[in-house]
This record gives C-alpha cells, sequence and structure tokens, in this order.
C-alpha cells in the first residue's frame, strides 16, 4: 500500500504533462480567435463588395453557406 501511495504522490506532483495542457488550452485560445477575426473579416468584406455593387446599380452579394 505504501508503494501506491507513493505512486500517487509522485503523479500528483509531477507536473511535465501540466507543460501539454497550457499549449493545448493555449492553441484553443489563438484558433477560436482567428476564426472570430476570419468570421468578422468576411463580413466586412461581403459589405463591402455590396456598396460596390450598389454603387455599380447591380445586385447585392449574399453571404455563401
Amino acid at each position: 500500500m505504501e508503494k501506491f501511495t507513493q505512486v500517487l504522490k509522485d503523479f500528483w506532483n509531477d507536473e511535465e504533462g501540466l507543460t501539454a495542457v497550457e499549449y493545448a488550452v493555449a492553441g484553443s485560445l489563438v484558433s477560436v480567435g482567428v476564426i472570430a477575426a476570419f468570421t468578422s473579416l468576411g463580413d466586412a468584406i461581403i459589405t463591402a463588395i455590396n456598396k460596390l455593387i450598389s454603387a455599380m446599380g447591380g445586385a447585392a452579394a449574399t453571404k455563401p453557406s
């Protein structure tokens, strides 16, 4: 039982795996930020294209699904 307790203590105090978790969380946050930026940028581009088309007297563009 003492060996099992020691293994649990060693596992609890091991910080090597913590770095991988931190990288995963940071990568997820960066991915969410990039997706949000591209989504926002896409809407801005469609708005600009619609303004140009409207100025030329054409039909408005629609956002692709």
